[in-house]
């Protein structure tokens, strides 16, 4: 494919777009974790891929620093700040900590599917040095979402156990 300016800056944009897609899930993980009592399984989780998230902000960061571009420090507050807004919503539900494994679940379809788009873009553009970069950041949204639903029943069934005896269950 030949490769223009606007396809160069199309691939930027979604560069920066993942950046502050990651900035987005540390701000939810970090506000998720500060409230998170009575969830081992999932506070490990969070935190497995809190760091993992730590990683792909660097491996985009790589990647930018490649082609002598850089993140989008607006798009990066402003979508930090609305995670930290959602989170917040959540934590006003009865069943926040259902809301909140639904919600993470949730995200990283949108997180697979906007790796896979810069894949995509990568490869059409031979932006070779990127793709193991970008690949290695699906394969770790991928395994996390493949967690979130395997221990959703786990979590739920952990949730009604806690709420019929009188425990603490929302986090």
């Amino acid at each position: 494919m030949h490769h223009s300016e606007e396809t160069h800056e199309l691939f930027v944009t979604g560069l920066r777009n993942a950046h502050a897609m990651e900035s987005q899930a540390l701000s939810v993980i970090d506000a998720q974790l500060g409230r998170l009592e009575s969830y081992p399984e999932i506070i490990a989780m969070l935190q497995q891929h809190r760091r993992e998230t730590e990683g792909q902000i660097a491996r985009l960061d790589q990647i930018f620093e490649g082609m002598g571009e850089s993140a989008s420090t607006l798009k990066d507050t402003a979508m930090s700040a609305m995670g930290s807004m959602h989170a917040l919503g959540n934590a006003l539900a009865a069943d926040e900590v259902l809301k909140n494994h639904m919600a993470d679940y949730m995200f990283e379809h949108f997180e697979i599917a906007a790796y896979t788009s810069l894949i995509t873009m990568a490869q059409a553009m031979g932006h070779s040095s990127a793709l193991p970069l970008l690949q290695q950041n699906l394969a770790e949204e991928q395994r996390f979402q493949q967690m979130l639903i395997e221990s959703l029943p786990r979590v739920t069934e952990e949730f009604l156990a806690r709420t019929a005896s009188g425990q603490k269950a929302d986090v």
